[in-house]
């Protein structure tokens, strides 16, 4: 067997890779229905936490319930229309206790400043930013007062890069990244984790109405395509489980690359 050489300093006495392990962990994740939501859901399953499947349509989630059942895992659904800010209490009730809260819900509406009126404006406010912020403030707690937790807010590369189009649905984002701070400072010195994903353009069911258009979006990126939700999903479940143990406050840039600026 080859040795390693350290030079002169020791070598490690610990293994690098950490066990990815969520049996006995309970994970509540919003928007599981469909998309990266469905995708995360599965994948945290896989890995043995107990899922709390939200979405509004019960027909999709008793689906989604079969499919994490159907491979072993455990799952229950949980309806609630995210932008009633009492439902989404009701949601964090019948959660109960849970150690890892996966914020993904959202709406995405674009369109010029002038076209966005008062009722979309509104939607997106209350679903992409409210929502979590209800979701941290009532189960937050808890994990602090369990001494562990992981909270990952899905978020868009269009909250830090400009998007035609796309000025609510990324202020709505930009919010949600500056509170995964401010929580990460909260409830960090309790043991709990508090991380974002942004994500690039994604086919999903939701994006499919673009057609060409996120074909289109995807050449901006240097990977030149668009993501699958899986690959989104992939780094959700990352930053949810013991090996991110140290990962906090963070906004994992998951969007396939920003090409470099043109010399001028």
């Amino acid at each position: 067997m080859n040795v390693p050489s350290y030079g002169n300093c020791a070598a490690p006495t610990h293994s690098f890779i950490v066990p990815v392990d969520l049996v006995g962990s309970t994970a509540l994740v919003t928007g599981a229905t469909a998309g990266i939501g469905r995708a995360s859901a599965l994948g945290l399953a896989a890995l043995g936490a107990e899922v709390v499947v939200h979405g509004r349509d019960a027909e999709r989630g008793a689906e989604t319930v079969r499919d994490i059942e159907s491979q072993g895992g455990k799952a229950r659904f949980v309806a609630a229309d995210l932008s009633d800010a009492e439902q989404v209490r009701a949601l964090a009730s019948a959660a109960g206790e849970v150690d890892i809260l996966v914020n993904n819900a959202g709406v995405y509406r674009f369109g010029p400043t002038v076209e966005i009126d008062d009722a979309s404006f509104t939607e997106h406010i209350d679903t992409n930013l409210r929502a979590p912020f209800i979701l941290v403030q009532q189960l937050a707690p808890g994990m602090a007062a369990r001494g562990h937790g992981s909270i990952v807010n899905v978020s868009t590369f269009a909250a830090s890069v400009p998007a035609r189009g796309g000025g609510i649905y990324g202020a709505s984002k930009a919010g949600l990244e500056l509170m995964t701070h401010i929580w990460a400072d909260e409830f960090g010195p309790d043991g709990v984790r508090v991380n974002a994903v942004a994500a690039g353009p994604t086919r999903t069911p939701g994006t499919a109405v673009y057609g060409e258009a996120w074909e289109v979006a995807a050449t901006m990126t240097t990977l030149r395509r668009v993501a699958d939700a899986n690959e989104i999903a992939n780094a959700i479940v990352f930053l949810s489980s013991p090996s991110a143990s140290y990962v906090s406050g963070a906004v994992l840039q998951v969007h396939g690359g920003l090409p470099a600026a043109a010399p001028r």
